[in-house]
């Protein structure tokens, strides 16, 4: 099972939006264009995953000049899972379509291994569930990866995506 990009971008680019209103104490709006620059992500494809973002109320807009986007919450607020669920992201590592009642075969029956996959899914979801923004900020949600990268480094610090400004 992959995330999709949709979930990936959206989990970066507000990691990158927490990163400036925290870590940076700016206070103000962050443009997209800045987001997309840092990130190396499409500004069109940001200004489409955002405006999810803005419906389901993880960040908030602001037009004109000085202009751009904020969290509508506190970074501890924001669970990974709602992200990746507003950019109508599926966390399922499953053929079938939950919402169809059926299962994967031809028949509409369930494969042998639908119940293992199903609990995959479900397991994902829990664990983003339990993850905020603020946890992927501060570098709380280190995994085997990130400490062999940080060792790699010498500092045993995670690093940040977000360039100095």
């Amino acid at each position: 099972m992959k995330l999709g990009t949709k979930g990936r971008y959206a989990v970066m680019a507000m990691v990158d939006l927490a990163n400036c209103t925290v870590m940076r104490s700016k206070h103000g709006p962050v443009t997209l264009s800045d987001i997309a620059d840092r990130q190396e992500i499409s500004l069109s494809y940001l200004e489409q995953l955002f405006s999810k973002l803005r419906k389901k109320g993880l960040v908030k807009s602001v037009r004109g000049p000085g202009g751009g986007y904020m969290l509508a919450r506190g970074a501890d607020q924001l669970r990974i899972s709602d992200i990746v669920m507003a950019v109508d992201e599926p966390l399922r590592a499953t053929r079938c379509d939950p919402m169809s009642g059926s299962g994967c075969m031809p028949d509409g029956g369930r494969c042998l291994t639908h119940d293992l996959w199903e609990e995959l899914s479900n397991h994902i979801y829990l664990f983003l569930n339990t993850v905020t923004l603020e946890d992927v900020c501060a570098g709380r949600v280190l995994g085997s990866s990130g400490v062999l990268h940080a060792a790699q480094r010498g500092d045993g610090k995670p690093q940040s995506t977000v360039a100095a400004e």
